[in-house]
């Protein structure tokens, strides 16, 4: 995709891109910082880009960190098919991996949201000696059916998740970004003007919004499919793998999408040894809803380990 016009969004995205070249298309990131300083890896979802992370690049990239933050196909600045086909979990797990594996990074702090777990985690049980530690954003990557508590899927998702319905309403009229952001942002007043056009404006017709569309038909809402068997997978390798290593989960309290409740039945069941902190005011995107905190308790847990 080309952008038109401000691609700095007012100056709230004043970085140079970098590209990766896969069998699917381009795929945007952002590399920030001291080549040789600490990798930290921000992995979006869904229906967000790496601009979600914009207030921890400079803090990061000052504290000497080199800052890593890819778009995943379909969104941000990447190349956006308008196929369902590329947009697979498997195919997002492998196209990821491959960029961080060219980018030959060691030591990793790895920091995940949303689906970037479900799409960064299986990389770092793959290359774990290359992973230092994990800082866990409402995320999830779990077999649903080793769960205590079920997961229920937003009434907005189950509507979309309809054939023709879903096209309709997210790749003709683009209603998913605005009702998510409603109903996952508390701090709706704070998106400025070029916060919410850095978020429209990077998918731009039906084509476009193949990804977003995909993203949501595979959440999933119980222990079929193929996404849950790779969360499953993935469940699996973190504990054997990261059992000792450093993690710390950072949670808004009010996410309407992933309960707070997972915290206890999902992510301490896997590391019990994690650090837990919870943001009672902060929803699902919490890196709108209380981006100092986070990057503070980001730089805090890079420092100690």
């Amino acid at each position: 995709m080309t952008f038109q016009g401000d691609t700095t969004f007012g100056g709230t995205w004043p970085y140079e891109p970098n590209w990766f070249g896969s069998r699917d298309g381009r795929m945007h990131y952002l590399d920030e910082g001291p080549r040789d300083g600490r990798p930290v890896v921000l992995v979006h979802g869904n229906p967000t880009w790496g601009y979600l992370f914009r207030a921890f690049v400079r803090p990061l990239s000052a504290s000497g960190c080199r800052v890593i933050v890819p778009d995943h196909l379909g969104f941000g600045r990447s190349d956006k098919p308008g196929s369902s086909a590329p947009y697979g979990l498997d195919r997002h797990v492998e196209r990821l991996g491959a960029l961080l594996d060219s980018l030959d990074l060691r030591d990793v702090v790895l920091v995940p949201h949303d689906w970037g777990g479900p799409i960064s985690l299986p990389w770092a049980v793959r290359r774990h000696e290359r992973v230092a530690g994990l800082f866990l954003l409402n995320t999830l990557a779990h077999d649903l059916a080793r769960l205590p508590v079920a997961i229920s899927v937003p009434w907005v998702l189950r509507l979309i998740r309809l054939p023709g319905i879903g096209e309709v309403l997210v790749q003709g009229a683009d209603a998913f970004k605005p009702v998510m952001f409603n109903v996952a942002i508390e701090r709706t007043a704070a998106l400025t003007d070029d916060v919410r056009r850095a978020y429209r404006e990077v998918h731009r017709g039906w084509a476009e919004r193949a990804g977003m569309l995909a993203f949501a038909r595979q959440l999933p809402a119980g222990p079929g499919g193929r996404a849950n068997a790779i969360n499953g997978e993935t469940e699996v390798g973190l504990s054997l793998r990261f059992g000792h290593k450093p993690v710390r989960i950072v949670w808004g309290v009010r996410d309407r999408v992933l309960a707070a409740e997972l915290v206890e039945d999902a992510w301490l069941r896997t590391f019990p040894h994690a650090e837990a902190v919870r943001l009672p005011a902060a929803g699902h995107f919490v890196q709108e809803d209380e981006p100092d905190r986070v990057v503070a308790e980001l730089v805090d847990f890079i420092g100690r380990i």
